[in-house]
């Protein structure tokens, strides 16, 4: 990595990290519910029967009524475990049981699953600092999405979700970031 990206990288999610922070509940509430109504028109479009997703954290756009919805419309929800090789098992989410990951994430409890148990899903929801207009996706610099979505021989529609003002017209990239497909945020779902 050039150190002039490194830390582009490194200061852009430090600022979308404050933006988050600094969100009024009231403002978060009101995205919750946007995310919801844009996610569930992106399993319409897509007629999604199982999806990859990841349990939302703190700072994170809250997607968590979105997987509950799923799960009692009896979509199958892979959610990530990661582990310290740099890749990602997958366990099916119930909605309910989760347990502290690696690096303090939320992780769901249940049959672990293979790395390549993804490839089964017709939709990926990923998580993402911000996304660009060509569809560059940057990350929260741990690598493990790039590495999933680089490593799939046939990979199914992969949308990040962000917040309106986190989808741009260029972020910093590097030729090991992957793209995705679209973007979901309040406002619209747009595929890229």
């Amino acid at each position: 990595m050039s150190p002039d990206i490194h830390a582009e990288k490194r200061a852009l999610r430090a600022e979308l990290r404050e933006r988050r922070r600094t969100m009024t509940v009231t403002e978060r509430e009101h995205a919750t519910e946007q995310f919801g109504e844009r996610l569930r028109e992106l399993v319409a479009a897509t007629g999604a029967r199982s999806l990859s997703a990841y349990l939302s954290s703190t700072d994170e756009p809250n997607v968590r009524p979105f997987l509950n919805w799923a799960h009692e419309q009896g979509i199958r929800v892979l959610l990530p475990i990661t582990r310290d090789d740099g890749l990602l098992d997958w366990a099916v989410g119930d909605g309910e049981s989760e347990r502290e990951g690696l690096f303090g994430l939320p992780e769901v409890v249940g049959e672990v699953l293979s790395p390549f148990a993804i490839d089964e899903v017709d939709l990926i929801l990923v998580p993402a600092a911000s996304v660009d207009a060509s569809g560059m996706r940057l990350g929260w610099g741990r690598g493990y999405f790039d590495k999933t979505l680089g490593s799939m021989e046939r990979r199914p529609p992969a949308y990040a979700v962000v917040f309106d003002s986190e989808f741009v017209d260029v972020v910093p990239s590097e030729p090991h970031d992957q793209p995705v497909d679209g973007v979901v945020t309040p406002s619209a779902v747009r595929a890229l």
